[in-house]
């Protein structure tokens, strides 16, 4: 059976999309801890990013690393962190989260509600920046 993301990838689920090629997908967590909260997967369905091939795994990476520049242009913060958890959903994947301190990335932490308008707003500044 086809994981969450692998049917937001297809379109069976609406995502605030950022970015995509043939090989990653990139859009906004909608639980996010920051304004600017995205979530990068690769379009192959793996479940431990460390089982992807090295192709994939390193241009997963690379993908991530244009996409923190973006963030950071279009959110003000110190950093963008990244993290790899996987243990929520078994589809490798990747948060980058703009922050400005330790906590800001402390995913015990309460999440933003944000509304559809302000995703979409903010997919469509960190889209322009990418």
């Amino acid at each position: 059976m086809a994981s969450i993301f692998t049917k937001i990838i297809n379109g069976e689920i609406p995502s605030y999309k950022i970015a995509e090629d043939n090989f990653y997908f990139a859009f906004l967590d909608i639980a996010p801890l920051k304004k600017g909260h995205v979530l990068v997967i690769p379009k192959k369905e793996v479940d431990n990013l460390f089982d992807l091939d090295e192709e994939t795994y390193q241009g997963l990476f690379l993908f991530c690393k244009r996409l923190a520049k973006a963030i950071k242009t279009t959110i003000p913060c110190n950093r963008v962190s990244i993290h790899i958890i996987g243990l929520e959903v078994p589809h490798a994947h990747i948060h980058l989260i703009p922050i400005n301190t330790m906590n800001d990335c402390n995913f015990a932490n309460s999440k933003l509600k944000l509304t559809k308008d302000e995703f979409e707003e903010i997919a469509n500044k960190i889209r322009t920046n990418f």
